[in-house]
This record gives C-alpha cells, sequence and structure tokens, in this order.
C-alpha cells in the first residue's frame, strides 16, 4: 500500500475542511479554531495511553439490543471509534472510510464499534445513512466517553452558532449538558488491552483505517 493509500482519509478530510471554509464566514470558523485551541490546551479530553485496560461498558444500539464491549473482545480484537454525531461531516466521512475497510478488518478476526453521545434515533440516521454494518452505540451523558477521557463541555459562547447551523446537541444528545467527545480511536486486543490509539481535540483529524489495519495485523 501506497504513501496515497495511507492518507486516503485525510484527503478526504482536508477537502471537507476546504469546502467548510468557502461556506461559512470567517467569524464563525474562527470560533470553531478557537473551541478546538481551548480543548487542546486544556489537557482534560487526552485520552487514555497505550498498555491501558480498556474500560469495559454496555451501550445500546439503535435496536435497543446492549452491545458489551468485553464480550465481543472474547470473539478477537476490536477497533473502537468515539465519533462526536451524525450532525458531523467529517464523522461521515470516518465511518464511511472504515467501512469500505470492513473486509479488511473482519478478515482478521477484528469487529468495529462506532461510540457518539448521540440519542439511538440519531445513532440509526448515521448508521442508515452510511450504510454501515459495524455497530454504532449511543453513549448517552457521555458516560463512556468521560471513562475514556475524552468529554469535553462545548463553551457556552459558541452553542448559539452551532444552533445557526442546525446543530443542536440537547436534541441530537438528549440532554442540556452540551458534552461531546474529542474524536479518538483504539484497537483493542482480545485482552482488552488498549494497543494503540490517538484522540483528537482537532476534529478534522482523525486515524487512517490502513494504520489500523497495521496494528490488527501485527497482534
Amino acid at each position: 500500500m501506497n504513501e496515497m493509500d495511507n492518507q486516503k482519509l485525510q484527503r478526504q478530510l482536508n477537502a471537507a475542511k476546504a469546502h467548510v471554509e468557502k461556506m461559512l464566514p470567517q467569524e464563525i470558523l474562527d470560533i470553531f479554531e478557537k473551541t478546538i485551541h481551548e480543548i487542546g490546551d486544556s489537557n482534560t479530553a487526552n485520552g487514555l495511553s497505550l498498555g491501558t485496560k480498556a474500560p469495559d461498558f454496555s451501550l445500546p444500539d439503535y435496536t435497543g439490543r446492549a452491545i458489551t464491549l468485553s464480550e465481543e473482545t472474547t470473539k478477537g480484537a476490536v477497533v473502537l471509534i468515539f465519533y462526536r454525531g451524525h450532525w458531523c461531516p467529517f464523522c461521515n466521512l470516518e465511518l464511511q472510510a472504515y467501512q469500505r475497510y470492513m473486509n479488511d478488518i473482519t478478515s482478521l478476526n477484528a469487529q468495529l464499534i462506532a461510540v457518539s453521545p448521540q440519542t439511538p434515533e440519531h445513532s440509526m440516521s448515521m448508521q442508515q445513512k452510511n450504510e454501515l454494518s459495524f455497530h454504532v452505540l449511543s453513549d448517552l451523558h457521555n458516560q463512556i466517553a468521560e471513562k475514556y477521557n475524552l468529554k469535553f463541555k462545548l463553551p457556552e459562547y459558541a452553542h448559539e452558532i452551532y444552533r445557526s447551523l442546525g446543530i443542536s446537541l440537547d436534541t441530537f444528545n438528549g440532554d442540556s449538558a452540551w458534552e461531546l467527545p474529542v474524536p479518538a480511536t483504539y484497537v483493542i486486543d482480545s485482552e482488552g488491552i488498549i494497543r494503540a490509539g490517538n484522540a483528537y481535540a482537532d476534529y478534522k483529524k482523525r486515524v487512517e483505517p490502513a494504520d489500523v489495519l497495521q496494528v490488527l495485523r501485527s497482534l
């Protein structure tokens, strides 16, 4: 696999970033960047370290069926993705990219779980819109994101900007907390240990599926 293949998702994210920059006024873009820098500087949502035991959880999919991490790792490695919501174009691109790699992931006896604070109804929208074949789970109130040291509170000055763009987190997430996870991807082995992972304060950056496959092949 060449370098172009390895960076395919990031090229798509960069194109989405360029599109957003053309569509939105600079003052809104500046607010977005301000929140990114504040989250990064706060050191409050850095994720978990490699070698850490992944916190177990049971979360519902849109049908109400509970999926338990420790049960899934008995079947093999798990790729665990925390994303913001189906309103986020960068999250959609990420999950679409991983869907294209699902045959490769399952051929390595691994599976993928995607988690967001959205209500099950909105998780269903994400799954159906992108034709995702993997688990898409609802982490209401960001309880699991907090265990993974990913939760942050969106600054109040950004709320009206988000609402003006049709992004009312109180509606999407079913609470008034205006909290989100920073995007993160972990590879968890069959013993429940985090073997690779990254968390990004900048939501325009994500882990490449090709890099995840390399980790899975090394397990």
